[in-house]
């Protein structure tokens, strides 16, 4: 029987940037994706633990902690999804950690029109005024669902299902079309 060279594909195959008007759409690789679900009463030593390990603490409902390299979102109530690092393993005293790097497709995407975008695609109100740096939501994004994050003014981290990735690639190619024909 011959052996089969299997290689690594990323969700969206490592494809290469999508511009489109004023917006990028690109597939990044964010490193091992952890879910951190603290222990009962644990949440507090939890996030000192985060704090001292990875220089973040645990982040409140709809907040993001930490920077490129090394951040946690809030995932769901009783929930954060570190980004990044390899958990520490004094985490694991203080909490569930369930590796989830091959779940997700992770996605950012940038440009002076990117709310535009993304406000074809979700129901969020995703306006400077109301979704600050550091916000996190768990929507729909048309009929997936997903993680969306605010990086900075123009930039957005997009995740979904692995399973979605192509679907999403298409919604978004689709949307940007659209604003950029907008003029």
């Amino acid at each position: 029987m011959p052996v089969v060279d299997l290689k690594p594909k990323t969700p969206l195959d490592n494809m290469v940037l999508l511009t489109i008007g004023t917006v990028t759409f690109a597939e990044i690789d964010a490193g091992p994706l952890t879910s951190v679900s603290p222990y009962l009463g644990q949440a507090g030593n939890l996030s000192d633990a985060l704090k001292s390990a990875h220089g973040m603490t645990l982040p409140g409902p709809n907040r993001a902690t930490g920077k490129d390299g090394a951040r946690a979102i809030w995932f769901g109530r009783d929930q954060a999804l570190l980004i990044g690092p390899a958990p520490h393993n004094t985490l694991a005293k203080h909490a569930a950690l369930t590796d989830q790097t091959d779940a997700w497709a992770t996605t950012t995407l940038t440009g002076a029109q990117a709310t535009d975008v993304l406000a074809r695609l979700t129901p969020l109100d995703l306006r400077d005024a109301h979704f600050k740096r550091g916000h996190t939501a768990r929507s729909d994004l048309m009929h997936m669902n997903a993680s969306i994050t605010r990086l900075g003014t123009d930039t957005f981290m997009i995740m979904v299902f692995r399973s979605m990735a192509q679907t999403l690639l298409h919604d978004i190619q689709t949307a940007m079309e659209g604003v950029a024909a907008r003029g």
